[in-house]
């Protein structure tokens, strides 16, 4: 199949139109403009690359921070069947269930949670920290994505402070301008395990793609690659 337009016949069109063409030739395009060496290798430059390509942002790269021990604890929580508590329903949605199913994984927004809106007017913060600090004793084993909400991620450190069992995984990815890079450098000098995007950028998308990917290699542990086909 190739590609048409009246608008602008000059401009020569990639000729990749399926999701599973058109998500490799992007992989095609990461690896070719950012040569080897890279700062990240092998299962880690997966999980770059995913982002990278999320964000369709090669600049990133310089402020991910991405550790093989957060990989290791992230993909064994998966293969475990953990529970992937989100701080948005957007950061849910960007979890395909049909790579997480077959894991026996299940997908918990903090915004679903009831009473969420009582719980923080009670406490004069934001939703997302209240749902927070809700699921704080069951975060034990279990990975914790924030992609929006600082006070979610600040929330969560406090919680660590306090004596709460870590999460196997925290990817910590607040996208703003207010205490959205003040959040992520805390994390940065935490000891516990976790992927981060430095500064202001980061998002939903771009922190549910690293579970994506690290789900993609705990369903290729299981000979199960195939089943998150696009």
């Amino acid at each position: 199949m190739t590609h048409t337009t009246t608008c602008a016949p000059s401009v020569e069109l990639d000729p990749a139109c399926t999701p599973a063409h058109i998500e490799n030739r992007s992989f095609e395009i990461i690896d070719a403009e950012i040569p080897e060496p890279r700062p990240f290798e092998g299962a880690l430059w997966s999980v770059a690359r995913r982002c990278i390509h999320t964000l369709g942002d090669t600049d990133i790269l310089r402020d991910l921070r991405l550790s093989s021990q957060g990989l290791e604890a992230g993909v064994a929580a998966l293969l475990a069947g953990c529970t992937v508590y989100t701080d948005t329903r957007m950061a849910a949605a960007g979890l395909p269930m049909r790579r997480l199913e077959p894991l026996g994984v299940t997908v918990t927004p903090l915004m679903a949670l009831p009473g969420l809106a009582e719980l923080a007017a009670s406490r004069g913060t934001t939703r997302s920290r209240a749902g927070l600090e809700s699921i704080a004793q069951n975060m034990g084993g279990n990975i914790v994505v924030i992609g929006n909400a600082p006070t979610a991620l600040l929330g969560l450190l406090d919680e660590l402070a306090q004596g709460a069992q870590p999460p196997a995984l925290i990817v910590g990815m607040p996208v703003g301008f207010v205490n959205a890079a003040q959040s992520k450098e805390l994390l940065r000098q935490s000891p516990w395990a976790h992927f981060t995007l430095l500064g202001r950028k980061g998002g939903s998308a771009v922190a549910a793609a690293c579970i994506n990917a690290l789900a993609d290699i705990a369903l290729e542990k299981r000979g199960l690659r195939d089943v998150a086909a696009l």
